[in-house]
């Protein structure tokens, strides 16, 4: 049975608008989530754009499948990760893309009821998997790692600077008791972070769920790869559109985005939401979006001089 959620995409009509999808066109969302990024470029791009969505998530897939069954054909869904898209877009005969679109962030449903352990308010098995046919969890990462690699991920996945400091603790917690659900790490990371070096506007265990995160599904990888294979699909002209959430996942789409030749900016700055879209998802306050497009080779190796 498909679970109704209410989600909202983030900065909906700014990456739509970006792309600017157009009847024939073909558009990768590469995370397709929930489907609201989807519907708009399939709205668009009406009656003969398609869109191919790709997301390892199962649940979120069959969500969407419920979500857009009204376009039927044409949308295409793909139970991947967006690392792969070259290659599964090759087994489709599909060569070259109008549009590409990332969206970095986790959608409602897996912070609030894919019990999966991706939020810490309340208590969910430390499980953080995108994709249930991997085989690491947190929980065994947390069991089985040692202090030092264990701190080293809170530290460059998290930017968390009591790193070494809370992998002590794990360690230490992990002596008499393995960690099963989010609520035995939100208290240790609770005990080991001294009150006058907590953070003042999020939860003093946020860094450290995100580095787990990111580690359990080598999510900076994944995105390195798609940075890096990502523009050879994309159409004379065609864009690429990012939005992530945060500095770790944005430094690398800069750099990748200004280190490229054969792309040309589109959006200068990121692009943030608004205070209206703030009021009502203030999820969306840490979102960037940025963008680029693909030039013509001529244009490209001109750059290059």
């Amino acid at each position: 049975m498909v679970k109704h959620v209410i989600h909202r995409s983030v900065l909906l009509a700014e990456a739509v608008d970006l792309l600017d999808p157009r009847p024939g066109g073909i558009y990768v969302d590469g995370n397709l989530g929930m489907g609201g990024h989807s519907r708009e470029i399939l709205r668009r791009s009406a009656p003969s754009g398609r869109v191919i969505g790709f997301d390892w998530d199962e649940a979120a897939l069959d969500m969407a499948r419920h979500n857009l069954a009204e376009f039927g054909h044409r949308v295409d869904f793909v139970h991947d990760n967006f690392a792969v898209i070259p290659e599964r877009l090759k087994e489709r005969r599909v060569e070259k893309i109008d549009g590409l679109l990332l969206d970095l962030g986790l959608s409602s449903y897996q912070l609030t009821g894919s019990e999966r352990g991706f939020s810490f308010q309340g208590s969910e098995p430390l499980d953080m998997r995108m994709d249930k046919r991997r085989q690491l969890t947190a929980a065994k990462l947390l069991n089985t790692a040692s202090a030092a690699d264990l701190a080293d991920i809170f530290y460059h996945y998290g930017e968390e600077r009591q790193a070494r400091r809370i992998a002590a603790f794990v360690v230490e917690y992990r002596r008499g008791k393995n960690f099963v659900s989010t609520d035995q790490l939100v208290d240790v990371v609770e005990r080991a972070v001294p009150r006058r070096f907590r953070p003042k506007k999020i939860h003093v265990a946020t860094k450290v769920f995100q580095a787990l995160r990111i580690a359990v599904n080598g999510e900076l990888d994944n995105l390195l790869k798609i940075l890096m294979h990502g523009p050879q699909i994309l159409k004379q002209g065609a864009v690429f559109a990012v939005i992530s959430f945060h500095s770790l996942e944005d430094r690398l789409v800069k750099r990748a985005f200004q280190n490229n030749p054969s792309l040309s900016a589109v959006t200068r700055k990121p692009v943030i939401a608004g205070e209206d879209e703030l009021l009502v998802n203030p999820r969306a306050r840490s979102a960037k979006l940025r963008a680029v497009r693909q030039q013509s080779p001529a244009t490209a190796k001109k750059g290059m001089l």
